[in-house]
């Protein structure tokens, strides 16, 4: 099985689109996504320095059209990528590619929605000097428990031996004065204190926008940034992307998630690196490609004809699935089971994992075609449970 994951701020290097650039249907594209947001994203790729590419608002767009417009070197015919991707993710701002590439939004939404994202993040970084602060090694407990103590938020959790700090200066400066035992701390070159309850402003402002995006589901599985837990409704999607902003990531529990669908391929859209090096320590066995040079374009499809896999999500317009959103046990509704139409937002039973129950509603209703499953079964992410016919169609 075949993941495509796209990075989030702090990938980026200075002139690192110069040779995407040369392509001249890459530069066209990149040019007509740079007009959507408003920004000469050309420049900041190519001439700008690291400080102009530093900055929130320039460096978000900056990294989705990037990704975006790979994904089209990538899978020159897009609709050839739900035949061989078994799931995408993204990393913070990396979740509005992955949304995109899922064809929950399209390319432009992301890139206005990505524009207004970066400029209220910053926005909200100006009110109180934060910062954030990476934790490398140390017992995870005591990494934790020091964070607390401080009124810190581990605002990205990466997986073993790698938790990011986030708060205000102060309360770094007090971390830094009293570090956990055996851990390295590396204060990070960002705006503010992303992931935490200093960017809610940031949140209300995407939130009033995204009331206004038209979305599809999605066309595989979208692993999300919250909780590791695969998404299958587009209004989901966008709903946690926008949460997100002030919400930790918990890329630990995504790779968790990627572990439990069995993945053997983990591909990395440009600006690549950064994920791949996490995947190496967490996901033993599984191949990686780190996508950063449009020469390496030739291998990374043959990469993806390796790994990629028929996806079970038909898109056929006469039903709808409704899928686990985890790994664990199924326990049926008995209403549920019992009924021959079900309505949008209906429980139809819960997943039991290893931390906890997670209740499936449906998202959207109609007729019962068929159980997938019986209760007790085992189910993995993204697996149906129920196949529906929707009432009075799409």
């Amino acid at each position: 099985m075949l993941v495509i994951v796209a990075p989030g701020q702090g990938a980026q290097t200075p002139g690192f689109l110069t040779p995407w650039l040369e392509d001249p249907d890459f530069r066209a594209r990149f040019e007509w996504l740079s007009t959507v947001a408003g920004l000469d994203l050309v420049h900041y790729g190519t001439n700008a320095d690291a400080d102009q590419i530093r900055a929130t608002e320039i460096a978000q767009p900056l990294l989705v059209a990037t990704g975006l417009v790979a994904a089209l070197g990538l899978f020159p015919h897009p609709t050839d990528a739900f035949g061989k991707v078994g799931a995408v993710a993204g990393h913070s701002v990396g979740e509005l590619g992955a949304a995109a590439g899922a064809r929950v939004i399209s390319a432009e939404q992301a890139m206005v929605l990505v524009r207004e994202r970066g400029r209220a993040m910053a926005e909200a970084a100006a009110v109180t000097p934060t910062g954030m602060t990476a934790i490398l090694g140390g017992d995870r407990d005591a990494v934790l428990a020091a964070l607390d103590k401080h009124g810190l938020t581990a605002a990205n959790d990466n997986g073993p031996g790698q938790i990011v700090a986030a708060g205000t200066m102060e309360q770094l400066a007090a971390l830094a004065s009293d570090p956990p035992e055996k851990a390295r701390l590396m204060p990070l070159s960002v705006a503010g204190a992303f992931h935490t309850d200093h960017m809610a402003p940031a949140v209300g402002h995407l939130g009033a926008l995204a009331r206004s995006v038209s979305v599809h589901d999605p066309r595989t599985r979208v692993i999300s940034n919250r909780d590791g837990r695969v998404v299958h409704s587009g209004q989901e999607v966008l709903k946690r992307i926008v949460g997100q902003i002030a919400s930790p990531v918990r890329w630990d529990l995504c790779m968790d998630t990627m572990s439990d669908l069995g993945i053997t391929g983990f591909l990395e859209m440009p600006p690549a690196g950064t994920l791949t090096g996490i995947a190496k320590r967490a996901l033993r066995g599984v191949e990686t490609f780190a996508l950063k040079t449009p020469d390496q374009l030739e291998d990374a499809r043959a990469f993806c004809d390796k790994h990629g896999e028929f996806s079970e999500l038909d898109t056929t317009p006469t039903w709808r699935m409704v899928v686990s959103p985890a790994k664990g046990t199924f326990h049926i509704a008995e209403e549920a089971y019992a009924a021959s139409a079900l309505a949008a937002g209906a429980a139809i039973g819960d997943v039991a994992g290893r931390q906890d129950r997670i209740v499936v509603i449906t998202d959207h209703g109609g007729q019962v075609v068929e159980w997938l499953v019986e209760n007790g079964d085992l189910v993995s992410p993204g697996q149906p449970l129920v196949r529906l016919h929707p009432e009075g169609g799409f």
